[in-house]
Formats: C-alpha cells, sequence, structure tokens
C-alpha cells in the first residue's frame, strides 16, 4: 500500500476505486463528497453526495454503508475534481485534528492502494482529505488535507453549494389577539388525514414530511440527523402508532429576557422542529406564547422555521401582527393551560405531546393539580422542560401526583437547553411519551 504524505499525488487507473475514510462515522464526523468544475465549485447541488443524497444525478459517485464509490469511466466530462470531506456534527465539539486516526483509504480494482493520512490539520471543522482529479486526461490522487474553522457551511459554500433554502413568505397570524382579553378557546384540530398520507417513513423509523423538499441540501442534512435521534428514542421506547398532534408552548415573561437576547429561546424551537416531522400529523408544530395571558402563533412550518423564528421569537413589540406586550410579564400559567386542555377531544383519539417550557412560577398549585387530573382522562401528555436553576413548584412532585386515570405528565430542568447534545435533549423530551400512549390506550383515553 502507497502512502501519500500532504500535497502529494499519485496517477492512478480509470476504473472503479473506492474510498473509506477512517475515522467518518453518521452524525459525528459525516462524510461527503463533491463533483466539482473547472472552477471548483458544483453545477448543483445535486452534486454534493452526503447519507441523504446518496448518489450523484449520473451515478459515477454512490455512498453506501460509509464507503464512496467512484466509477471513473463514466463522471461527466464537465467534472474536473471528485473532492471527498468531512465535516464535523455542530454538537461535537474542537476540531478533527481530535479525531483519532482520520485518514482515507483509496483501492483501486487490480490496481494499487493508497493509504491517505488527514495531516497538518489544527482547529478545522471541516476539510477536503483528497481529491481525485484530471490531469492531461487521466486521473490523479492528491492528498489536500486542507479545511475551515467555519464547520460545514464553510466547506459547502466554498464548493458553490446553496446554504438556505428558497425564501418563503412571512407567516401570517391566524388571528391577533386582543390586549385586555385572552384569545376564545381554539376548536380542536381534526386530524390531518391527507397530510399524513403525504409523509413518508424509512428503514429506520425516520418521517419526512412533504415541506422538506425546500430546504438546501445542507439543512436538510442536519435536519435529518436530528429526526434520526428522534426516531431512535421512540423506537428503543417501542412507541406505537405515536403520530398525532405536537404543541409548544414558550414562556413569554421577563424573566426570559437574557434567554431570548442571547437566542436560546430561538434554538430551542428550532430543536423541536424535528419532532414535530416525527410526531405531528402535518409535520407543523402548533405554537404559544404566554405570561399573564397568552397568544396562539402561526404555525412553525419545517420550510420556515428560520423566518418563524425571526418573526415571532420576541418578548416586546410588535411582530408579525402580534402584540407581545399585551400579554403581560410575569407568570400565569392557568389560563394557557386551560386553553389547551378545551381543544382536546377525546372522542378524537388523536395523541397530543404539549412540550411546556418555563423558567419557573406555578405557584398556583392547587389550581395546576386539578387541572392536570382533569387532563389525565383526555389525549394528550405533557412534557414540563424547566430552563435554569429557579423553583417550579408543583412541576417537580408531578410523578407522585395521585387521583390521575394516567400518569399524563413529566418535568426535567436544565440549566441552558444548548449545552444537551440533540441525543440527550430528545433522550429527555420523548422517554416517558410512548410510557403514556401505551397507558392511554390501555385505560381507553385512546381509541
Amino acid at each position: 500500500m502507497t502512502i501519500l504524505t500532504r500535497g502529494a499525488n499519485s496517477p492512478i487507473d480509470t476504473v472503479t476505486t473506492t474510498v473509506e475514510v477512517t475515522g467518518a462515522r453518521q452524525g459525528t464526523v459525516d462524510l461527503f463528497v463533491f463533483q466539482l468544475g473547472a472552477d471548483l465549485k458544483v453545477r448543483t447541488d445535486a452534486d454534493l453526495v452526503f447519507f441523504n443524497n446518496p448518489s450523484t444525478p449520473e451515478g459515477a459517485v454512490t455512498l453506501a454503508g460509509g464507503r464512496v464509490t467512484l466509477t471513473l469511466g463514466t463522471v461527466p466530462a464537465a467534472i474536473d475534481t471528485l473532492a471527498v470531506a468531512v465535516a464535523l456534527d455542530e454538537n461535537v465539539p474542537g476540531g478533527l485534528a481530535q479525531v483519532p486516526g482520520l485518514a482515507v483509504t483509496v483501492t483501486q480494482t487490480g490496481g494499487v492502494s493508497f493509504e491517505i493520512p488527514a495531516e497538518g490539520l489544527t482547529t478545522e471543522r471541516s476539510a477536503v482529505l483528497i481529491e481525485v482529479y484530471r490531469r492531461n486526461g487521466s486521473w490523479k490522487v492528491r492528498n489536500r488535507s486542507a479545511g475551515w474553522s467555519g464547520g460545514l457551511d464553510a466547506l459547502v459554500t466554498e464548493h458553490g453549494v446553496s446554504v438556505d433554502e428558497t425564501p418563503a413568505q412571512t407567516p401570517t397570524p391566524t388571528q391577533a389577539p386582543e390586549p385586555a382579553q385572552a384569545p376564545a378557546p381554539a376548536q380542536a384540530p381534526a386530524p390531518a388525514q391527507s397530510a399524513s398520507a403525504s409523509a413518508t417513513v424509512d428503514g429506520h423509523g425516520v418521517r419526512t414530511v412533504p415541506g422538506e423538499a425546500r430546504l438546501s441540501l445542507v439543512k436538510r442534512e442536519k435536519l435529518n440527523l436530528q429526526k434520526r435521534e428522534v426516531a431512535k428514542v421512540l423506537l428503543t421506547k417501542g412507541a406505537s402508532n405515536p403520530v398525532g398532534r405536537v404543541v409548544l408552548v414558550m414562556d413569554n415573561t421577563g424573566s426570559m429576557s437574557k434567554r431570548y437576547r442571547s437566542g436560546e429561546v430561538k434554538r430551542i424551537i428550532e430543536r423541536m422542529v424535528p419532532v414535530a416531522t416525527q410526531l405531528d400529523s402535518d409535520g407543523n408544530l402548533e405554537a404559544y406564547a404566554y405570561a399573564q395571558r397568552f397568544v396562539k402563533l402561526p404555525d412553525v412550518t419545517v420550510a420556515d422555521a428560520d423566518n418563524w423564528v425571526n418573526t415571532y421569537v420576541h418578548l416586546h413589540g410588535r411582530h408579525g401582527d402580534i402584540d407581545f406586550d399585551a400579554i403581560g410579564g410575569t407568570n400565569n400559567e392557568i389560563p394557557i393551560m386551560e386553553e389547551i386542555i378545551g381543544t382536546l377531544d377525546k372522542t378524537a383519539a388523536v395523541p397530543t405531546l404539549v412540550l411546556f417550557f418555563t423558567d419557573g412560577g406555578f405557584h398556583a398549585k392547587a389550581q395546576i393539580t386539578t387541572l392536570m387530573r382533569t387532563a389525565s382522562g383526555l389525549p394528550a401528555f405533557w412534557q414540563f422542560i424547566g430552563i435554569g436553576k429557579s423553583s417550579f413548584g408543583v412541576l417537580e412532585k408531578l410523578d407522585t401526583l395521585t387521583g390521575r386515570l394516567v400518569d399524563n405528565a413529566g418535568f426535567f430542568a436544565v440549566e441552558n437547553v444548548d449545552t444537551l447534545s440533540d441525543a440527550a435533549l430528545y433522550e429527555l423530551l420523548l422517554s416517558e411519551y410512548p410510557d403514556w400512549l401505551r397507558a392511554a390506550r390501555q385505560a381507553r383515553v385512546l381509541g
């Protein structure tokens, strides 16, 4: 086996060639191949091969089981270079230099093999490890070992791949709230049969909804990694027929101001979108903001999540026709809890997952206890998430709350949600939901 050091190159034959990257692992160190023209740019996003786009349009480059196959004889004439690259997942700290044994093995049918170590990398989070390129009518392979500290976005931008999805229109709220009144109770949503029927599920239990087609390849790659983590929890916990409705409730009180300013709330909501794609019948996330009063916000859709968080994640002012000052600045959980309970219809038997984020309060112990007991006979599981170190009152005692038909609530607290990996966050969010599904069906709360 021939070893190529950084910058070294060697001729190779025009035959089927396999490329394997030691140290690459989906969800940690992700593997990519770019088909590049003379300008070292892709022709279209389809020239980027990764786990969610495992083949180029012509089939000359394919990715399966972590192994890349290059059929060099069928590479389009407009393509001069095949760049094999890796990028750290955004939840993985550090740089590629910390990945043990990062290297490429190139093997040709009936020819020589090359061992190509990644060399000279320090803080880079993405890098082109090797290039297979044309030279004077033949093919050569080179150890490139050149990277970017900006990670995946920098890597794909460098090679001409679109990072942003197709621009979308600002969502229009269903109804602006009256400043002095809570909104009228909403009607229970009917199951979105047509939307659910148009979703697809792969062999790993990962659900894809139509809006995902509008995302760039890069954003789809990130979304799919998150969806896999959600699906893994559901499969591990044995969730049966979990798809129904997902509702987000976000604390919009003054004590959350630092988390709004830092962007933490935006990032939390963005990380709830993969949960909705897996568990909501139409893949959308119903959303409320609450303080003394509450407001029903437009649904968060997978295609428009970035625009949504910029429009509707605010503590004060009027944004997207929503007056956030009108809902007050201190906690009162009773109105929003009563609102959601009012939308639940036991006869419809649609499972509802309520994701309720708060930084404290919940002092109305008697009323909340009564509401949770009443809600135990309705088709919803309430997952409360405490943000910070405040007292969370009755939420901390939900596991021992008596007088309920089924255990319909869970609670955990975290100082900063950003510190949790996707795997850890979704495990905490969803670990009790499958148990509730089973118990609710056994108690006939769900049909």
